[in-house]
């Protein structure tokens, strides 16, 4: 069993270059993989591996005085996520490409998910769902607006479009952990809205606490590692992943003649490129070959036990 955790804070970290070596070294020691995103503005990262593994490197980044308060989230994972562990030097830990949005000089107010309902329900509250149109399409809040943006960077060109300081004197903004909510409420702050909030720990830590009963939230939350989707409570949803775009696909979606195991689904089935369709198909046919195998040897119908 993997232990996958999830983390990112925005401090001021000038020396972030410098960080990179002795930080990939030191995961590579504890056998971790994943990614890790070093920036001026902060760090980002999912990393697995084992329980005192996982223990030991959020323990040498919490080392870092600037670090000291870094909040992770986990899950578990039965086999492993990633190939290979990198930490990579950017010039933002999530991509605006906005300079005046800068969580570490200002943010939105926080809200809680037990006064995100109280929040959604004034009617002076435009509420906006921050992520892209592919996640928003399998779930999101009653009445959210849907910037239909398929990259972040999109969203202050929706917000210039869409959204004026005068007219819409609140906001509200969710997304799955929150990173991409404090540099959005940032960057309305910088451009005049007045009153703008966003949901702390964002939809993951709303499933995570509030309620099915008490719920506005509808449908199923994408996440980025092999669970695909989550609903309340963090269930394991029931959206796949399309290998060929990286987006959830539903059962519908594999029922339709554009949808291959393990290549595309019918939203990049025109897009891709013979030869990443050609990679991939090769790519589903080792896999296949590896599951038959492994369900060939002597005792792998037995039962497996129960995970801890």
């Amino acid at each position: 069993m993997q232990v996958v955790a999830t983390f990112y804070q925005f401090v001021a970290l000038p020396d972030f270059a410098d960080m990179r070596s002795p930080l990939l070294e030191h995961c590579q020691s504890q056998g971790i993989c994943g990614t890790i995103l070093l920036a001026a503005e902060g760090i980002n990262g999912t990393i697995a591996g084992d329980r005192a593994s996982i223990d030991a490197v959020l323990a040498y980044l919490r080392r870092d005085p600037r670090l000291a308060n870094l909040e992770h989230r986990e899950s578990l994972a039965q086999t492993p996520p990633f190939e290979r562990m990198k930490v990579r030097l950017k010039r933002e830990i999530v991509t605006l490409g906005q300079p005046e949005a800068d969580p570490n000089r200002q943010v939105g107010t926080y809200v809680t998910p037990e006064e995100w309902n109280q929040l959604l329900a004034d009617p002076e509250v435009v509420v906006i769902d921050t992520r892209n149109h592919y996640e928003v399409a399998i779930g999101s809040f009653r009445g959210a607006q849907d910037p239909q943006t398929a990259h972040f960077r999109q969203f202050p060109e929706f917000v210039q479009q869409n959204l004026d300081p005068q007219q819409h004197p609140k906001v509200a903004m969710f997304c799955t952990g929150g990173i991409r909510c404090e540099k959005a409420s940032s960057y309305m702050l910088s451009q005049g809205f007045r009153e703008v909030y966003h949901l702390k720990g964002g939809i993951l830590k709303y499933l995570e606490e509030v309620p099915p009963e008490k719920s506005l939230w509808e449908g199923e939350c994408f996440v980025f590692d092999e669970r695909v989707a989550v609903g309340h409570g963090l269930a394991l949803g029931n959206h796949e992943m399309c290998r060929g775009c990286g987006h959830p696909i539903s059962a519908e979606d594999k029922a339709s003649p554009d949808y291959e195991e393990g290549v595309s689904c019918p939203g990049c089935a025109s897009t891709l490129t013979e030869e990443k369709r050609s990679r991939l198909r090769e790519k589903q046919r080792q896999l296949l070959a590896q599951t038959s195998k492994a369900a060939s040897k002597p005792g792998s119908d037995r039962p497996r036990s129960a995970p801890s």
